[in-house]
C-alpha cells in the first residue's frame, strides 16, 4: 500500500483511523521558514470532529506532535514529520464490517485487494481521518506561500441542491479574508441556515448528503505549469482526487462546455498598472495548462457519506450471501463542512510543489 506523492516536494501519510496515531512526512521543504503555530492550530480546528451536529460526535483534539524538521519554530530543511495520536476510538462499532461490506465505501475492493487483512475500523487507512495530517501540512504550505504573495481560500458552494454564490470571476483578497474569519465559510450568510437544515434533515432520516466546495488561489504569477502531463490542472487534480469522497473536479466556469467560443474566451487587457488581466475568468486562471495570472478557481464535488444508519442491501463475504446492513456508530451526516479546509490544504501543497 503506497501512500507517498513525490515531485519537487515529497508527501507521505501514515496511520489508520483507529490505530495509535496518524501522521505525515514532508520532504524537500525550504529551510529557515518561521512557522506560526497558532495559525496551524486554527486550521486544525476547522477540520476537527465533534464540534457540532454537522460532524461526527467523535472527539479528537488533533494536536500535532512535531517529530522532526522544525527547531525553535523554524524549518530546518530536514523532513518535517508531524504525528497526531488517536484518542476516541469505538472500534467495536466496526466488528461486523469484516463480513458485511458497506455500500459506497472502500470495504469490498479493499477486502479483495488486501485479502481481508485491511483494517476496517473507521475505514482504516481509507478514512477521512487521515486528512487531519494533510491539514497540518497544508497549514505549513500556506504560510510558505504567503511569503511568496500566494493566498488560498475556499467556501461551501453547495449542500445537496442548495447553492451559495459563486466566486466573483475577478476575485480579490478581500473575499478570501472575509471567508477566513468563518469556521464553515460561505459567501452568502443567509444560505448557511439552509445548509444546516438540509444536513439536519438527512441526519434525522439516518441518511447523509454531499455537496461542492469552490476554492481559489490568488497571487500566482503567469507562466507556472507545463503543457500536457504536468499542467496545473493535472497537478492539482492528482492531489484533490486523493481526498476521500471527492468525485469531481472542475476548473473555472463549470458550464464552459455550454458556451460559444466568443463567450468562453477570456479577453486580455492591460490594467492601469500595466499588468495583463482578462475581462472574465471562465478558464479559471489556467490556459494551456499554464497559469495566466488570474485567480485559479476550481470546484470539488464531495459525495454523501457512505456510512449511514438507514438499512441498505449488501453482501456478506464470509458466508457469501446477500444481506442488509445498517451502520451503527459515529459518522458525519455531511463531509463537506470539514472538507473545505482539506481542499485548501491540498491546493496549498500542489502550489508549493509548483513554486518550490
Amino acid at each position: 500500500m503506497s501512500s507517498t506523492w513525490k515531485n519537487n516536494i515529497e508527501i507521505t501519510i501514515f496511520g489508520e483511523s483507529h490505530g495509535k496515531a496518524i501522521g505525515i512526512v514532508l520532504g524537500n521543504l525550504p529551510s529557515g521558514i518561521k512557522i506560526d503555530f497558532d495559525a496551524v492550530a486554527k486550521e486544525m480546528k476547522r477540520r476537527a470532529p465533534g464540534q457540532d451536529k454537522m460532524s461526527t460526535s467523535r472527539k479528537e483534539a488533533d494536536q500535532v506532535e512535531i517529530i522532526s524538521g522544525i527547531q525553535d519554530g523554524i524549518t530546518t530543511g530536514a523532513p518535517l514529520c508531524g504525528m497526531i495520536y488517536n484518542s476516541d476510538q469505538h472500534s467495536k462499532d466496526y466488528s461486523l464490517l469484516k463480513e458485511k461490506m458497506r455500500p459506497g465505501h472502500s470495504d469490498y475492493p479493499a477486502f479483495v485487494k488486501y485479502k481481508g487483512f485491511n483494517d476496517v475500523r473507521g475505514g482504516g487507512h481509507f478514512s477521512g481521518r487521515i486528512t487531519a495530517p494533510i491539514v497540518f501540512a497544508g497549514a505549513i504550505a500556506k504560510q510558505i506561500l504567503m511569503q511568496k504573495g500566494i493566498y488560498i481560500g475556499a467556501h461551501i458552494l453547495s449542500i445537496k441542491n442548495i447553492y451559495d454564490e459563486n466566486f466573483d470571476q475577478r476575485l480579490s483578497l478581500d473575499t478570501l479574508n472575509y471567508l477566513s474569519k468563518q469556521h464553515y465559510p460561505v459567501i452568502n450568510q443567509e444560505i448557511y441556515d439552509q445548509f444546516v437544515e438540509t444536513v439536519d434533515q438527512a441526519r434525522m432520516n439516518l441518511d447523509s448528503v454531499g455537496g461542492k466546495i469552490e476554492c481559489a488561489i490568488v497571487g500566482l504569477e503567469p507562466g507556472f505549469g507545463e503543457p500536457f502531463f504536468d499542467s496545473i490542472e493535472s497537478h492539482l487534480s492528482s492531489l484533490l482526487f486523493s481526498i476521500p469522497a471527492v468525485k469531481s473536479v472542475a476548473f473555472g466556469n463549470d458550464k464552459i462546455s455550454e458556451l460559444y467560443g466568443s463567450e468562453a474566451n477570456d479577453c486580455y487587457y492591460y490594467d492601469k498598472e500595466g499588468k495583463v488581466k482578462t475581462t472574465s475568468n471562465n478558464n479559471g486562471g489556467i490556459t494551456g495548462g499554464i497559469s495566466n495570472g488570474m485567480p485559479i478557481v476550481f470546484t470539488v464535488g464531495i459525495k454523501p457519506t457512505p456510512s449511514i444508519g438507514k438499512e441498505q442491501k449488501t453482501i456478506d463475504v464470509k458466508h457469501q450471501e446477500n444481506t442488509t446492513l445498517a451502520i451503527k456508530g459515529r459518522h458525519d451526516p455531511c463531509i463537506v463542512f470539514r472538507a473545505t479546509v482539506v481542499v485548501e490544504a491540498m491546493a496549498a501543497l500542489a502550489m508549493l510543489d509548483l513554486v518550490r
